[in-house]
């Protein structure tokens, strides 16, 4: 929509512990994770709902985690991801 080009990459990367990961501080608040069978509980799961002035409205996907919320571009290829991965649980 903003002339922006988005690849999500879904891998398996071992042990999280081992890991060392440098975001951009200035992109990057904090990094967490969230577990697959966290995401597919549905009391982790919720909606934001968007109203305009204009009066069109949209909802997008939400995923919690204590004080952490996943939204945005994010949660949305979040959800197209666990549509792929299990499509039988989302």
């Amino acid at each position: 929509q903003h002339g922006m080009t988005v690849t999500p990459v879904v891998a398996n990367l071992g042990p999280l512990e081992a890991l060392t990961l440098n975001p951009n501080p200035d992109e990057v608040e904090e990094v967490f994770t969230l577990p697959l069978a966290h995401l597919l509980r549905e009391e982790n799961q919720g909606y934001t709902h968007f109203r305009m002035a204009s009066g069109y409205g949209y909802t997008l996907p939400v995923f919690l985690n204590g004080p952490h919320k996943v939204w945005g571009l994010t949660a949305i290829v979040t959800e197209l991801t666990l549509e792929l991965l299990v499509p039988g649980r989302y």
